[in-house]
């Protein structure tokens, strides 16, 4: 079989890219055999040998999935806590109206507030990548959905970012948990970790999401094919496909 649309249209990118990159990039995607699918353990090793950074990369992994995201029986979106975290600690925005903001602050928050953060973030000050809230403050919240809705931040009960219990919120988002969901092309991006955790954890975050991947399948895919391809790949670094059948 040849490769798919989207592979080719993978390596059409990446051989673009690779034009525009220095010498220690092209010896990486050197080390990369496109033409097959990697074992998990075989991926981790080539992490480490096509990491081309000084600094400790992020290690990210990409999943096209078979799925038609303009169906709502079709969409990707849960939580997950991997087994090692990510390596990078979150940037909490609360909105309660419990008088309880130093509380969740001391706790990891960066930012609680009431109707005066509403106000703020509505001004535009934003110093938060995931924000909580609880139900009667997303009352209030109406008049920075346009500002967060499409930078992802508003607080979603789906997303367990939504309840009265702000403390275990906080504790369980300091603890690694995030949310992920795919992109309008069926795509999911996200993060297993930083290089340095060493290939064990390093394994071990990949499998467990991709093992949660598996159990989010949407109801409205009877079967057949529901993950194209799986990615893994240092920041800064060349992709190399998984082979997870």
């Amino acid at each position: 079989m040849g490769a798919s649309p989207f592979r080719k249209r993978l390596y059409q990118v990446i051989s673009f890219f690779m034009a525009f990159h220095g010498k220690k990039y092209r010896k990486a995607v050197e080390l990369v055999d496109r033409t097959r699918k990697y074992s998990i353990e075989e991926a981790v090793s080539l992490l480490e040998r096509t990491n081309t950074v000084k600094f400790d990369p992020t290690v990210e992994i990409h999943f096209n999935l078979a799925i038609d995201p303009k169906y709502a029986d079709q969409m990707v979106r849960s939580t997950l806590t991997l087994p090692h975290g990510t390596g990078k600690a979150p940037k909490i925005g609360v909105f309660t109206e419990q008088g309880n903001e130093k509380e969740l602050m001391a706790l990891g928050a960066v930012i609680a507030g009431g109707d005066d953060l509403v106000d703020r973030v509505a001004n535009g000050e934003i110093g938060f990548d995931v924000a909580i809230a609880t139900p009667n403050m997303m009352k209030k919240m109406g008049k920075v959905a346009r500002v967060l809705g499409p930078k992802g931040l508003m607080p979603n009960p789906k997303a367990g970012t939504v309840g009265e219990n702000l403390e275990a919120i906080v504790k369980e988002l300091m603890a690694g948990k995030f949310e992920f969901k795919n992109d309008k092309q069926g795509n999911v991006h996200s993060v297993v970790g930083k290089l340095s955790f060493g290939q064990d954890k390093v394994r071990e975050n990949i499998a467990a999401f991709i093992a949660k991947i598996r159990e989010v399948k949407p109801a409205g895919i009877k079967g057949g094919q529901y993950v194209n391809t799986v990615f893994v790949a240092n920041a800064m670094g060349p992709g190399i496909q998984l082979n997870i059948d």
